[in-house]
């Protein structure tokens, strides 16, 4: 009914004594359909289409959000093939393009293969960070060729999803390997108790790690190959029903990527299944416990005692068959925000 699949029951256990949720950002908190809003090429004889045609043919077989929508945004246009593909996790990709070496990543990607930039390449990637802009920096033979921009847009119910998990009593991260700038871009408005930008899969790691040692469980949620490591090393891996497939195949939970308010309405239903599991045993003991004592006093007679005992266990298997949480009362808290 709400859009989400549970892989194994204790994954709920754990998601009812999760204290800080953290977000990756693109194709998580956003739509992840993000579009190039501007394409700066540093090489004279190269054009900017030109420049997004090669990175298009490298980026053909990524997964990430950002190589999918430059390719989608080159259009019907004559892209090239690609030879000697690698996807480089939180770096970006590397092939072979019309003879050419080319990188397409992100700064730890230019900055690991000794590639720097000019001081005027420097301003026109500055002014597009500074909109909030996304940038994938492109590399040609062991030199700077330029960027491509893009712009991405939050999800319907991000904003209400945050505060209702804070509402909730639980704290929400950001961790992004964006830049600064598009990281605070996107959290502006948000009900966010922290930002981390610039975080490759291992930073994602040691500020999971970090968490857990301050006995503060973690649910981590992701869509990309970059967040597997996150999603599996978290207490619960919560993966976006639209991303990688290693990525699903990782995470404990698959939620509907168009709502992710149903997060709020699962932490709802995981600590309404533990406050039942706890009553349930609570009475269980009480009400048996009970039953022994007035049999061994004599006075309950031993079928009466028996017929007693299958019907409370009758009685709480029916309970435990309602609803835990109204789903009515989910859906107006949504439309309230």
């Amino acid at each position: 009914r709400h859009g989400v699949l549970v892989k194994e029951g204790d994954a709920l256990e754990r998601l009812a004594r999760v204290r800080v949720v953290a977000f990756d950002k693109t194709g998580t908190l956003t739509r992840g359909t993000p579009g190039v809003a501007h394409v700066h090429s540093a090489l004279p004889e190269l054009a900017p289409q030109q420049l997004h045609l090669l990175t298009a043919a490298a980026e053909r077989r990524s997964e990430h959000p950002l190589g999918k929508a430059i390719v989608r945004d080159a259009g019907t246009r004559d892209i090239p093939e690609a030879e000697d593909f690698r996807m480089l996790p939180g770096r970006g990709v590397s092939a072979r393009v019309d003879g050419h070496a080319l990188l397409a990543g992100n700064p730890a990607l230019l900055q690991d293969n000794g590639i720097a930039l000019s001081p005027t390449d420097k301003e026109e990637a500055q002014r597009a960070l500074d909109a909030g802009q996304s940038l994938v920096y492109v590399a040609l033979d062991g030199h700077f060729a330029g960027f491509i921009a893009l712009a991405d847009s939050l999800r319907n119910t991000a904003a209400a999803t945050l505060q209702g998990l804070r509402d909730a009593g639980v704290s929400t991260m950001l961790l992004t390997g964006d830049n600064e700038a598009a990281a605070r871009s996107v959290s502006a408005g948000l009900a966010l108790d922290g930002v981390r930008a610039n975080c490759l899969p291992a930073d994602k790691l040691e500020w999971i790690a970090d968490s857990q040692r301050q006995e503060r469980p973690v649910c981590m949620i992701g869509d990309g190959i970059n967040d597997s490591p996150a999603l599996s090393a978290a207490n619960v891996g919560v993966a976006i029903s639209d991303g990688a497939a290693i990525a699903r195949e990782i995470a404990d939970i698959t939620i509907a990527a168009e709502n992710l308010f149903e997060l709020v309405a699962l932490r709802r239903i995981a600590r309404g299944l533990m406050s039942r599991i706890n009553s349930n045993y609570r009475f269980v003991i009480g009400f048996n416990g009970s039953l022994i004592g007035l049999g061994v006093a004599g006075v309950l007679a031993p079928a009466t005692s028996a017929m007693m005992h299958n019907l409370s266990t009758l009685g709480i298997s029916l309970r435990s068959m309602t609803n835990l949480i109204d789903s009515s009362e989910t859906t107006r808290l949504l439309e309230s925000r």
